[in-house]
């Protein structure tokens, strides 16, 4: 594979990037309009090298390439919308919630045996 092949590749990843990754499908709801909203990130990495091995008497050449790449989309919000007013409602991720209290206890409970072994 070329540079040129692996380039013509990567092209195709930002076109599957748009605003229906972020906003999802309206759907209507007797006299309201729902639309969620997620929390869109990627990273996409490419890289491509040749070389000659000089060591041996026939000169032999390679060359290689790669790449990869990931896209996340994690919910976030739905915006609720009626002919009064619009609202936009957080979506609780209990899961992160319990997680990060579990560190922090945790962190908490290191810290203070170690400073409570320094007095004895």
């Amino acid at each position: 594979m070329t540079i040129e092949q692996l380039l013509k590749q990567s092209e195709a990843s930002p076109t599957s990037a748009h605003v229906r990754s972020v906003f999802g499908e309206s759907v209507r709801v007797g006299d309201r309009t729902v639309i969620p909203v997620a929390r869109v990130r990627g990273a996409f990495g490419i890289g491509f090298g040749e070389g000659k091995q000089e060591e041996r008497e026939e000169t032999e050449s390679g060359q290689g390439g790669g790449g990869g790449g990931w896209f996340s989309a994690r919910p976030v919000a739905v915006v609720e919308m009626t002919a009064d007013r619009g609202r936009v409602l957080p979506v609780v991720d209990l899961t992160r919630i319990v997680l990060m209290s579990i560190l922090i206890g945790g962190w908490s409970i290191f810290w203070c045996s170690r400073v409570m072994g320094r007095r004895q």
